[in-house]
């Protein structure tokens, strides 16, 4: 994305020289803080990938992590429907509240469980793209789809066999063995998980 596109855009005016922009993680999605930016701000965050907000209360440019080191590197950012407010998606280094918190609402910056399965499928695309990687997963890729597959065929007989006995943690071993070889296999055929819950949605509003 060029984010330099979104400049000329931005609806400063409406503000008085301000638009909120809303921090959030891109990796586990939870909003981390909210802050105002100027046209300046904004073209530094653009221009240093490190997010700069306009301080109200000392009335200049203020990079969040300056004196703390808790940077908030910029990975994405989108205006809204009315061009007056952005989100930008970030990679926090360290916490982000001034308090020492993760977030400014006192949360935990963790993902859902749920949430976890697309960072995983994110990690495993890009061991796809880096084959020379020294990982299990690249070296799988390198062996070909018919590997992966074998794979997770094996997964899934070995979770059969576990199923039949009550130990618990071999169980839930297997099945993440499972879970993970299977998430491979979908990012080998350049599909995503995404499409098979919809899938799934599908078939259930039938």
């Amino acid at each position: 994305m060029n984010f330099k596109d979104l400049t000329n855009q931005i609806d400063f005016d409406k503000g008085e020289g301000l638009v909120p922009a809303i921090i959030q993680d891109v990796k586990t999605q939870k909003v981390l803080m909210l802050g105002y930016m100027n046209k300046e701000s904004y073209e530094k965050t653009i221009e240093t990938n490190k997010v700069t907000f306009y301080s109200r209360s000392k009335e200049r440019l203020w990079t969040k992590g300056e004196e703390s080191g808790n940077f908030l590197e910029l990975k994405d950012l989108s205006l809204d429907c009315d061009k007056d407010t952005l989100l930008i998606k970030v990679d926090p280094v360290g916490p982000v509240c001034h308090k020492g918190t993760d977030t400014c609402w006192d949360e935990e910056n963790k993902a859902s469980s749920i949430d976890f399965l697309l960072q995983l499928q994110q990690v495993i695309g890009e061991r796809k793209k880096n084959l020379s990687e020294k990982s299990y997963t690249a070296s799988l890729f390198n062996k070909g789809i018919n590997k992966i597959a074998q794979k997770v065929g094996e997964e899934a007989v070995e979770l059969v066999i576990e199923a039949k006995d009550d130990d618990k943690d071999l169980f839930m071993g297997e099945a993440a063995d499972l879970m993970f070889h299977y998430l491979v296999l979908l990012a080998a055929k350049d599909y995503r998980l995404e499409e098979v819950v919809e899938l799934l949605v599908e078939r259930h509003s039938k």
